[in-house]
């Protein structure tokens, strides 16, 4: 089962005297937070708080929290992780959230063949790249891109590949 509450970021710090925090985003870009109305400070969704304003700055989100108008107030949110409900994101179909993706079993999808578990997505550029960890500990680079991932199903904790040659067999 999907979990309903989503990590989205960190509250690093405080921007300015008015009680504006800087937020490091944990999803594809600082703009993304600005789609959500309220975000959560727990990951069951009990301490909802609501977004006034967000703002690109850089690489991070300078967030405006309803009730947190000074720097005091602000700053006893440093650290704290920011939460997304997954219910008002909306995400174009067959996309996923990457903690979707992670712990997910990495399946042949000819052969059944179990990979490993993805552990890991790093995002490149061009494409990610999913790390899959092997039962005994090995660690192979897969490239997420639909000549490859032939399935995508975190609901049920599979993923079906078609892995370029050489990627788990060890060729060269």
């Amino acid at each position: 089962m999907l979990r309903r509450y989503i990590e989205a970021g960190q509250i690093v710090s405080t921007q300015g005297l008015k009680g504006e925090v800087r937020v490091q985003p944990w999803c594809d870009s600082p703009e993304f937070l600005g789609l959500f109305e309220v975000l959560y400070l727990d990951e069951k969704g009990e301490r909802p708080i609501k977004i006034q304003k967000v703002r690109p700055h850089g690489n991070i989100a300078v967030v405006k929290m309803e009730g947190v108008d000074d720097i005091d107030t602000a700053t006893q949110y440093r650290g704290r992780v920011l939460y997304i409900d997954r219910e008002d994101a909306s995400l174009p179909e067959n996309t996923f959230f990457v903690t979707d993706l992670i712990g997910c079993d990495v399946l042949d999808a000819d052969s059944g063949v179990c990979y490993g578990k993805l552990s890991d997505v790093s995002v490149t550029g061009a494409n990610d790249v999913w790390h899959v960890t092997s039962a005994d500990g090995r660690e192979y680079l897969l490239p997420a891109i639909p000549s490859v991932v032939d399935e995508t199903d975190p609901v049920n904790g599979r993923i079906a590949v078609r892995p370029l040659k050489g990627i788990f067999d060890d060729e060269n």
